[in-house]
């Protein structure tokens, strides 16, 4: 089962289609904290908005920061690659509106188009956290440890995500 918040606030919850809704209620129940943090984190996102509102990406710009990735992110994972001590599968540039990168179980890297309008440190860290995931598919100590042996002050990065990065996302809400 999972549970997603969408930019507007709305609630999404995924379960199997065997699932009782019972079962289904003690879910949500046990993740409310996770759900309530969200849901602020929204709010908080939406005032902000409504203060200064963001300008959407149109098509054409994100068909820009699209192929400005295709030409910047394969060489920055073919640099940090050997430095991890990993290899890894095919590229994909998304237009994702929740995820700045990902690692598939084969060693498939997505990273998010958006990332060409982050700070160069930044989109190194993403680059790094998903080569990193080539050893370890979760987020442990031993996952974090690796981070941190390639960007010991990755911490910053993943708070600008956190912050200016939000905002980066809510333009591709338009």
């Amino acid at each position: 089962m999972s549970l997603q918040v969408k930019h507007n606030g709305q609630v999404i919850v995924r379960a199997p289609r065997n699932a009782s809704l019972k079962d289904i209620e003690s879910f949500v129940r046990k993740n409310s904290a996770w759900l309530k943090k969200h849901l602020a984190q929204v709010e908080k996102n939406l005032a902000a908005d409504a203060a200064s509102p963001v300008q959407p990406l149109t098509m054409d710009e994100i068909r820009a920061l699209a192929d400005q990735a295709m030409r910047v992110i394969p060489a920055r994972t073919a640099h940090f690659a050997p430095l991890v001590g990993v290899r890894y599968g095919r590229i994909t540039i998304r237009n994702q509106k929740t995820r700045w990168g990902s690692c598939s179980s084969k060693g498939n890297l997505n990273f998010n188009c958006l990332l060409m309008l982050a700070p160069p440190e930044v989109l190194d860290y993403v680059v790094v956290h998903e080569l990193c995931h080539r050893k370890e598919m979760n987020h442990s100590p031993r996952f974090w440890a690796e981070v941190a042996n390639i960007i010991p002050d990755y911490k910053k990065y993943e708070s600008w995500l956190k912050t200016e990065g939000a905002k980066l996302m809510r333009r591709m809400t338009g």
